[in-house]
């Protein structure tokens, strides 16, 4: 019998769909404080996921999913600075 491999599942929090966590984007809360995108998945700190779509960014911080997964508050250039990188 082979074994299946399970794949990961973590949710969007702009358009709450359920994907494969190596579709998504990280966003990390690191222990410093400072909010960055995590491209590797590795780094250490409080992570939410986003789709790679630049709208599922603006749908979290319209509804402020990205500050109340984080537990803080994100200034509006940290979300442009986001933005600017997903749409590299």
């Amino acid at each position: 019998m082979q074994k299946v491999k399970k794949i990961p599942q973590r949710q969007c929090v702009g358009c709450r769909t359920k994907r494969d966590k190596r579709d998504l984007l990280r966003i990390v809360k690191t222990p410093e404080g400072e909010i960055v995108l995590d491209a590797t998945g590795k780094k250490s700190g409080r992570g939410v996921y986003v789709c790679p779509d630049p709208e599922c960014l603006r749908k979290a911080r319209k509804s402020r999913g990205l500050e109340r997964a984080l537990e803080t508050t994100i200034p509006a250039e940290v979300y442009d600075g986001l933005e600017a990188r997903m749409g590299e």
